[in-house]
């Protein structure tokens, strides 16, 4: 391709969108992911999230090398598959770690790479970025979504502008999930709904007690929130900040948001 004036064009790319989708523990993350347009997953050693679910799937990955096999396959074989989905990028991750560590002196630990001080992390960043490059291909060339499905930890955050407080996060190193942001096109976090009801067990003391107030009912939240990540580009940006949890909803809310 010639980089030049006469290559320069205009107008709005209606691409297949990168999800990163984040959610508690059993909340249906898999369930929702399968709701997609012509699914196939990528179950990754030590989630079983897809076993009563009726979907394609690759047999399980043990290592990094059969996560890369996967997507060259829907890279060069001919299919219909709409979506990609990886389930996990928490239970990619060891996998990702074990190859950096092979490829840096086939060391025991990803804390021991290039001899500590954080540096086993950032050298694992090269591997996710060659599942997100590889992911890029299949949308480029194959038309396909992608959904990186994380489970959720709750970890301390150090506002430099305000006081400290919990939130959720997506359950991988930091600098890990900070490549995961920058590429998703819409960061998807799902939950229930609680309230913390405060009662009073003598001796001057109080207990805090989490009360589901949602009846059963599961949350999609689309918006960056103190509680949690969120957000996305263009008409992921859009969205109603709180959706029931499921394919069919998230996909209505686009629509509705494109008229």
């Amino acid at each position: 391709m010639a980089f030049n004036l006469e290559s320069i064009s205009t107008g709005n790319k209606n691409r297949p969108p990168r999800i990163v989708f984040i959610g508690v523990e059993k909340i249906g993350k898999s369930t929702f992911a399968a709701g997609s347009e012509r699914p196939v997953f990528i179950p990754i050693k030590g989630e079983e999230g897809i076993d009563d679910l009726e979907v394609k799937q690759f047999p399980t990955s043990k290592t990094l090398k059969d996560v890369i096999e996967c997507l060259y396959s829907l890279y060069s074989t001919s299919h219909d598959y709409g979506t990609v989905v990886i389930d996990s990028a928490s239970t990619l991750e060891p996998l990702i770690w074990a190859e950096t560590c092979f490829r840096n002196g086939n060391v025991d630990s990803i804390e021991k790479v290039g001899k500590g001080y954080g540096k086993g992390y950032a050298e694992a960043t090269y591997r996710w970025r060659e599942i997100l490059e590889a992911l890029d291909n299949l949308r480029s060339e194959r038309d396909m979504a992608s959904i990186i499905i994380g489970h959720a930890k709750v970890k301390r955050f150090d506002d430099p502008c305000g006081d400290s407080y919990d939130q959720y996060q997506i359950d991988v190193n930091e600098k890990a999930a900070n490549i995961l942001y920058r590429w998703a096109d819409v960061i998807l976090f799902a939950n229930t709904k609680v309230i913390v009801k405060k009662e009073d067990v003598g001796f001057n003391k109080e207990k805090s007690r989490g009360i589901d107030v949602s009846n059963g009912a599961r949350f999609l939240y689309t918006q960056k929130r103190p509680a949690h990540p969120g957000g996305g580009r263009g008409v992921y940006g859009k969205l109603p900040y709180e959706l029931p949890l499921s394919w069919n909803s998230f996909i209505d809310a686009i629509s509705c948001v494109k008229e």
